[in-house]
Parts: structure tokens; sequence; C-alpha cells
């Protein structure tokens, strides 16, 4: 089996974000985002979301990322209409979320909601972006091995460490 390590930090007070990742890769997973205007989506996302523009050919195509394997292109196109159910999460860290929201409310008022507890340990935050994509910020909760999550996992099967 091989190792795989994930650029995602472990859930805790002082958990810190992973730096951005600029080398290119093979990308497993990516979202490829309608436009308008590639500038202005570009600017949102990076300025609001905190993603990098790994490159952009100009009219074309804009690759933007924040940690590794978390890829979103930008292309010509027409959004849809409103925001659909489906969305994409990307991971982040509790510490993040409230910034996040707060740049986002700055750029386009009202499209975020939350920061919310999820009952599968995780605060998210979602963003409806000028796109109308819905993007979930997420960020894991330090696990409690005594406290209600817990108990809810080890219900439904999941085996929790103890310390």
């Amino acid at each position: 089996m091989s190792e795989f390590i994930s650029p995602v930090p472990l859930p805790g007070p002082d958990a810190k974000p992973a730096d951005v990742y600029h080398e290119i890769y093979p990308m497993p997973m990516f979202v490829t985002v309608p436009t308008r205007d590639l500038a202005e989506s570009r600017d949102f996302w990076m300025r609001g979301l905190g993603f990098v523009d790994l490159f952009s050919v100009p009219g074309q195509i804009t690759h933007l990322r924040r940690w590794a394997f978390q890829d979103v292109l930008l292309v010509p196109g027409e959004p849809a209409a409103a925001a659909p159910a489906v969305g994409v999460s990307f991971a982040c860290v509790l510490s993040q979320l409230d910034e996040i929201a707060a740049r986002c409310e700055e750029l386009v008022p009202g499209c975020t909601s939350g920061p919310e507890d999820k009952p599968w340990n995780s605060v998210e935050l979602e963003v409806v972006t000028p796109e109308n994509a819905r993007v979930v910020m997420t960020a894991a909760r330090p696990l409690d091995p005594d406290g209600p999550q817990a108990g809810w996992m080890r219900e439904m099967g999941i085996e929790v460490p103890q310390p």
C-alpha cells in the first residue's frame, strides 16, 4: 500500500492552514466554473475564497488553486441561473471561516450562510459565487472522544479512538 499525505491539517485550536501548492501535477479532481466575466470571477475567488491564480490564458481559462488538490478552472461561458443543489466543498481550518465569510460578504453582500456546526463534526460556510457556484468551506472540529459527536459516530458503528 502506498503512503498518502493529505494537505489537510489535523483539527485543533492551533491548526494552521496548508500552504498554497504551486507545482503542476495530474489533477485527480477539479471543478470547471463557467463565467461571463473571467476577471470578476478571478477577483472573487482570490480575494474572497483565498485561491491563487496558478496560471491564466487571457479570455480562455484561469486555473485557480488553494491547497494541493483544490483546483478550479474558470472558463468563459454562461453560468447557472441559480445556485444548484449540488456544490463543491473545500477543506480549510476553523480559524479561516470567519475571515472568508467577511471577505466574501464585502465583495458580494448576502452571498454567504453560516458558519454552521454540522453533526458530522465539521463547521461549514456556504458561499454562492458570482457565477452561482455553490461552494462550501468546511473545517473539521477536534473530536472529543467522550462528546456527543463521538457517541453519535459509535452508534453508527464508526470506531472512535480513545486517547
